[in-house]
């Protein structure tokens, strides 16, 4: 299944090969030019007050950065951005829904499915760094294998009677590092990000996806973790 333009996504349109991470993090770059304000991450739909949902995530540890992740949120501490703190740094595959529409016995008969046929495990590049109308970001390549896991993951959703999870072709992957919390003009958040643009790129070693709890507190999401899948 090839990515498709979606207005809903950002960027709207995908990059010419999603699996070149020089052709990913410029075509990122490039359309986060083309905003003039950020606005406040924090003004989603589905999110109320001791709302809970089950999330698909790929969950990554601060040091898998090195030093960097401290060093680009100290870059824009003079933003109004709230950084995702250490042990919060994830890449997003799909909500399922929330715990009020979702059994347990229907989560069991997910796990259940997905740890059949499991994609195999592989390499990511994070390349530093990038924004989007709510969030300073890595841009990340390939996305093939991205593609591959999300739609295992959202057929076995399906199956189990949960979802539907968006559709795999609108998927825009990329890591978060930080939250706008209001409006804002978006030439300033270029002007901090443009000296941190010639970091190294992160390889991550993606051997697992994890099936979360998530809930929205003061500035952050925060998750219990429900199972941790391995991949093949």
């Amino acid at each position: 299944m090839p990515f498709e333009p979606h207005l809903g996504a950002f960027p709207a349109v995908p990059p010419a090969d999603p699996d070149d991470p020089t052709i990913v993090a410029v075509h990122d770059w490039t359309a986060f030019e083309q905003i003039s304000e950020v606005t406040d991450h924090w003004q989603r739909p589905g999110w109320e007050p001791g709302t809970r949902a089950y999330y698909w995530l790929l969950t990554m540890p601060t040091a898998a950065f090195g030093n960097q992740i401290p060093q680009l949120q100290t870059a824009v501490s003079h933003l109004p951005y709230d950084p995702i703190p250490d042990g919060g740094i994830h890449l997003t595959l799909g909500r399922i829904g929330d715990t009020e529409n979702t059994p347990r016995r229907a989560v069991h008969a997910l796990l259940d499915d997905t740890r059949l046929r499991m994609p195999d495990a592989f390499d990511l590049t994070a390349i530093p760094i990038t924004a989007s109308k709510g969030a300073i970001r890595y841009s990340v390549a390939p996305w093939t294998p991205l593609l591959a896991l999300h739609t295992h993951l959202a057929q076995a959703t399906a199956a189990a009677g949960l979802g539907p999870m968006k559709p795999s072709s609108h998927l825009r992957p990329h890591i978060g590092i930080a939250y706008s919390s209001r409006r804002w003009p978006a030439t300033e958040v270029r002007t901090a990000l443009e000296p941190m643009r010639n970091l190294s790129p992160s390889t991550l070693h993606v051997s697992k996806v994890d099936l979360v709890l998530m809930r929205r507190e003061t500035g952050a999401y925060r998750w219990d973790t429900v199972a941790e899948v391995p991949l093949s």
